[in-house]
């Protein structure tokens, strides 16, 4: 199997990664040494898979599972067997997943819509009352955005996110979430040295978000707080329908966690590199525009329900958008047995990295190109079905798919129907990734309309 060059005893290829750029490094050697190699990192071997026949195999659920190892593993510290962290023998995961997806169907999206409305709307208003403080630090106030709006449509509960003061709750979640990424591409003895103060925090960081979520369910249960149609009510009163079982406290806190951790930051950094490219590109946003005001008119009456599936160029700018950048830029998989792949053999266990960034032999030449019409009806059905897939695959695939993708949708509407998005002079993008990746120091000139 083809594997980088100028490898080294005992640490093997660790000098030739990046680990504060770890996926884009990776593409860089998919482009070098084809969709399948090997690396080593101080004896332990991954096997990354970057596109072509390779990714349509290692989709294949009969031969390959999920893999929970770090960043994602580091996690489970904070979310425990939540359903993005769990393993995959653990029954809390098919438990979650059996009463939550309910909460995903047409009529349960058609509930939280409207406070999706509001929590945009309040966004566009804290962005036309900073307008004369210049340009918007735009990954920020996105993360702003989704975290308000997994907080209330939820589990009823507000982070005052268009406030000045950022809450204790987002600022420990940030720094847990940084840790946890971090750890997975450090060495633990200079972690002790260098990150002695992070490595301290992150234990009180983890017990402050278990509380508050801890004091949110209970609030819940004895009424406190009002009850509502939401996700946090369902895991409280629906039992699993294959065994009869409710979820106990920790599971549901478990859940809120992970929905709070994937539900904000993934949709937050889908939208920020849509903005990006949207502003750089005004005849996207006048064709975006025009679909908009044809769906829904230019008087500003708010966006219904069933209108946002009508924006179908919206949705094009947001799969376009996920095809360049998924929120999630690679994901692992296991081998359920000893298996092939691309002819090579690998043994049971085997951990792969499948690298979702661009592949130009499925894309084309212009595959590092923004180009929405790549998603016309006609142009997806001519491609493989396992060119594009960035909320993962099989039964543990994100659950909360079309939360999301209505979200993103509605947002960007609402965003360019109020705002003319103007770039910075001389910003060029570089992309930071944690967990999820994001435009680094994204800053936009945000213009009332």
């Amino acid at each position: 199997m083809p594997r980088p060059a100028w490898r080294m005893p005992v640490i093997g290829d660790a000098l030739r990664l990046d680990p504060k750029r770890p996926v884009q490094r990776e593409m860089e050697f998919v482009r070098e040494l084809g969709d399948v190699f090997e690396i080593s990192i101080v004896g332990s071997t991954l096997i990354v898979v970057g596109g072509g026949d390779a990714a349509a195999e290692v989709f294949d659920e009969s031969r390959f599972a999920k893999a929970v190892v770090p960043p994602v593993s580091n996690l489970r510290e904070l979310a425990g067997d939540g359903l993005f962290t769990a393993f995959n023998r653990e029954p809390a995961w098919a438990q979650a997943h059996n009463v939550l997806m309910p909460a995903f169907s047409q009529s349960s999206m058609r509930s939280y819509h409207d406070t999706m409305t509001q929590c945009v709307d309040e966004l566009c208003d804290y962005w036309t009352e900073q307008a004369e403080r210049g340009p918007a630090d735009i990954s920020s106030d996105m993360n702003r955005l989704t975290l308000e709006v997994i907080g209330r449509t939820g589990f009823g509960y507000s982070f005052d996110s268009f406030d000045n003061q950022r809450h204790e709750f987002v600022e420990a979640m940030t720094r847990v979430l940084s840790f946890a990424s971090k750890a997975a591409n450090d060495v633990p003895v200079l972690r002790e040295i260098l990150g002695w103060k992070a490595l301290r925090q992150n234990p009180k960081d983890i017990a402050l978000l278990k509380r508050s979520v801890d004091d949110v369910i209970a609030a819940r249960r004895d009424g406190t707080t009002p009850r509502q149609d939401d996700l946090l009510q369902r895991m409280l009163e629906h039992p699993d329908p294959d065994t009869g079982e409710l979820l106990a406290d920790r599971s549901i806190r478990n859940q809120v966690l992970t929905f709070l951790i994937a539900g904000h930051e993934t949709t937050a950094g889908t939208l920020s590199f849509a903005l990006h490219y949207l502003s750089l590109n005004p005849e996207m946003v006048d064709k975006a525009r025009a679909e908009i005001e044809a769906v829904i008119g230019n008087d500003g009456a708010p966006i219904r329900f069933e209108q946002v599936a009508k924006l179908r160029y919206v949705r094009r700018i947001v799969d376009e958008t996920l095809r360049l950048w998924p929120s999630g830029p690679a994901f692992f998989r296991k081998a359920r047995a000893d298996t092939t792949l691309s002819g090579y053999p690998i043994g049971k266990g085997a951990t792969i990295l499948v690298v979702l960034l661009g592949d130009r032999r499925l894309w084309g030449e212009d595959a590092e190109e923004f180009d929405p019409d790549r998603f016309l009806p006609a142009a997806v059905r001519a491609r493989p079905a396992h060119a594009y897939k960035p909320f993962g695959v099989g039964a543990r695939a994100c659950i909360g798919r079309q939360f999301a993708l209505h979200e993103a949708v509605l947002a960007l509407s609402r965003i360019l129907m109020r705002f003319d998005v103007v770039p910075t002079p001389g910003y060029e993008l570089s992309v930071s990734e944690l967990l999820t990746i994001r435009p680094k120091k994204l800053r936009l000139h945000l213009r009332v309309r």
